[in-house]
């Protein structure tokens, strides 16, 4: 099985906590004494996994230069869900739905940013198509700290089709299009919600559009033209958590 290396205490923990039978080995710092960070390493430390006790140095080149404080650790890649799994867990769950969907979104770092988004709004699960899409690589992981491992990854062979179902299950759709003539900001978005983001200079595909109960786009004052995929996928969650707290 593919592994990757996750950093920095936050991430560890995270992995941790959700996912600590997938780690596969640990690196600590053995310099560093501080509480906290003696806290998490005797929890690694109870793992039955290879334990190694170094420098920085080591750990700065294990870590390829990112903040590692003093802790990485090796995990295997995450699975992806399927197609079936989602739709139990609509069915299921008792939490309002809040989805993002990412239209093909190939690029392994907007992905990542966008899982890293996702865990601290919130989102019930990411939905990706299974063709044309960036996959849970390294890299993804990666850029993700930790996000990876906490938030649930569905890949659906058909996206229009799971976007219509969801519709039929009570979900307020919602694409993302420049040419939108309303905002994120006009709407309310409190109620079992699908936002969906097409991939950067693509945008929403025909089929994905058609599915999409509203259209909105950001308010854009400046003179750029375009937020990047994961930065635009930022506000519009944290718009909707702003409503979702208020409610």
């Amino acid at each position: 099985m593919k592994s990757t290396i996750i950093v920095g205490i936050h991430a560890v923990q995270s992995a941790l906590d959700y996912s600590g039978e997938k780690i596969q080995g640990v690196w600590i710092d053995e310099s560093r004494q501080d509480s906290k960070f003696q806290a998490l390493v005797q929890q690694l430390a109870r793992l039955e996994v290879p334990f190694h006790k170094t420098n920085k140095k080591t750990l700065e080149q294990l870590s390829q230069g990112r903040n590692h404080q003093g802790v990485l650790v090796e995990v295997d890649l995450p699975k992806i869900k399927t197609e079936k799994m989602l739709m139990e867990e609509i069915k299921t769950s008792t939490q309002t739905p809040f989805f993002l969907v990412l239209d093909q979104v190939q690029d392994p770092h907007n992905l990542g940013a966008c899982l890293r988004t996702a865990d601290a709004v919130g989102i019930q699960g990411v939905i990706l198509p299974k063709d044309n899409s960036a996959g849970l690589t390294p890299t993804v992981c990666k850029v993700a700290c930790g996000a990876a491992e906490t938030v649930p990854v569905y890949q659906v062979t058909n996206l229009a089709r799971i976007l219509r179902w969801m519709k039929e299950q009570g979900i307020w759709v919602m694409g993302a299009a420049g040419e939108a003539t309303q905002t994120a900001y006009q709407i309310e978005l409190t109620g079992p919600l699908a936002f969906v983001v097409g991939a950067e200079g693509k945008g929403l595909r025909r089929l994905t559009r058609e599915q999409c109960d509203v259209l909105v786009k950001l308010p854009m004052v400046g003179q750029v033209e375009s937020l990047n995929l994961s930065v635009a996928s930022g506000v519009l969650l944290y718009e909707a958590l702003r409503q979702r707290e208020m409610a």
